[in-house]
């Protein structure tokens, strides 16, 4: 993620049966109709958002004529498609073939019923769309069987059963919520494609300006969902700054973008100045915008100036809130880089103080835009710890998902 490429937005393209080889982001349609063959009438609709080097995938799995009980989808990628992480479905890759098994809470479909799951993955040179789905190794979309039938079809007339009349009925609602999902994100991870305790693969060690004694890990004792998250141990001190990075050229994300992630902590934002999340931004000198808390409360700082947002006024303090301890928190952001405004919202409910529309409010904003036309380019995405003097803390960070709209928690 260190990369910076120039600031472009990347097209959309729609796809059936194949990828259009000049679209950079392609969305991949592969709902086919059902042929006689493919008795069990099954449908996989798989949708694909991709980038230079990587992708997302969210597929509709819909079962056929009969009830499913527990379910498996295969498929097989013709490119040098990588799976790295998933949602909703427990995936695994094998060369080129692909095998998802369904969750808990979404394993039943009842005749025609539909669930969705989602995964991410790399690529290095091919990202063509993939092929041969099948529903618990029953082929869909219409696909024939993968061997031939060693024995001629019956000659028997149909049944002369009536069709029902009454619609197939629609997708049953899972027993329990859904774990938090990925949405639109054109990047996503809850980290269980992590193998040892170092951040590795979309994830890297990040420690900018200099290094002191935190330290961040891969966690398997603690999770929002699933079994792992970052845990980011920030000592205090100056220039305690420790840091895991994407590694993902977010440039290409476009002007406005949304952010998502879980946090859990256990000390209370100190009165001195702490970040826990940083993007560079190329509009401003590669310096940071950053997130994090002062007096007690978040706060953005704008890293170039060190403007904040709220005002550090006491009534501007009390526009913000307090994150939360002992507790996963769900903290949502969008920046606008062609208005240069800003929106945040912790557990779904949007925050007063951190919020900049345009308009000067005294006590939250007037600091903030005293500087006129600032423009972001956001080209990366750091969660960790960076101290100034006061404030020690211990960090999870899980479920951290970018993209071009709201993702929701």
């Amino acid at each position: 993620m260190r990369v910076s490429l120039p600031h472009r937005r990347v097209p959309l393209a729609v796809v059936t049966a194949t990828v259009l080889a000049a679209s950079a982001v392609t969305t991949a349609s592969l709902t086919l109709a059902p042929s006689a063959q493919a008795a069990a009438g099954c449908q996989v609709d798989y949708r694909v958002n991709q980038w230079p080097g990587g992708f997302t995938a969210n597929i509709r799995v819909t079962a056929g004529d009969s009830a499913v009980n527990g379910w498996t989808v295969t498929w097989t990628y013709p490119g040098d498609q990588r799976i790295t992480s998933a949602w909703s479905a427990q995936v695994t890759q094998s060369g080129a073939q692909v095998t998802a098994t369904n969750v808990a809470w979404n394993g039943s479909l009842p005749a025609g019923g539909s669930t969705e799951f989602g995964v991410q993955g790399t690529y290095a040179s091919s990202n063509a769309a993939p092929t041969g789905f099948a529903l618990n190794g029953t082929p869909c979309n219409g696909g024939g069987p993968t061997v031939p039938p060693t024995t001629a079809p019956p000659t028997s007339a149909p049944p002369t059963t009536a069709p029902p009349t009454t619609a197939p009925p629609t997708t049953a609602p899972p027993t329990t919520p859904p774990p938090a999902g990925c949405g639109s994100a054109a990047f996503c991870d809850g980290f269980e494609s992590q193998t040892g305790t170092v951040p590795s693969g979309n994830w890297g060690l990040n420690y900018p300006d200099c290094q002191g004694s935190g330290t961040a890990s891969i966690d398997s004792g603690t999770a929002h969902q699933g079994g792992k998250s970052v845990r980011i141990s920030g000592t205090a001190g100056y220039c305690n700054h420790v840091f895991v990075r994407a590694n993902r050229d977010l440039s290409g994300l476009g002007a406005v973008r949304y952010g998502r992630f879980w946090v859990r902590h256990t000390t209370a934002l100190p009165a001195q100045h702490v970040t826990f999340l940083a993007m560079r931004d190329a509009n401003d000198g590669n310096r940071d915008l950053r997130m994090g808390g002062q007096n007690g409360a978040l706060q953005w700082n704008r890293a170039s100036d060190d403007a904040t947002l709220p005002e550090q006024s006491p009534a501007g303090v009390a526009l913000s809130v307090p994150l939360a301890t002992n507790r996963w928190s769900c903290v949502e952001f969008m920046v606008d880089g062609t208005q240069g405004r800003l929106q945040t919202w912790v557990d779904g409910s949007a925050v007063t103080g951190l919020t900049a529309d345009g308009t000067p409010t005294h006590d939250v904003d007037s600091q903030w835009l005293g500087r006129a036309n600032w423009r972001p380019s956001l080209t990366d995405l750091r969660i960790g710890w960076e101290s100034y003097g006061e404030g020690a803390d211990t960090l999870w960070f899980d479920d951290v998902a970018v993209g071009g709209a709201r993702i929701g928690c």
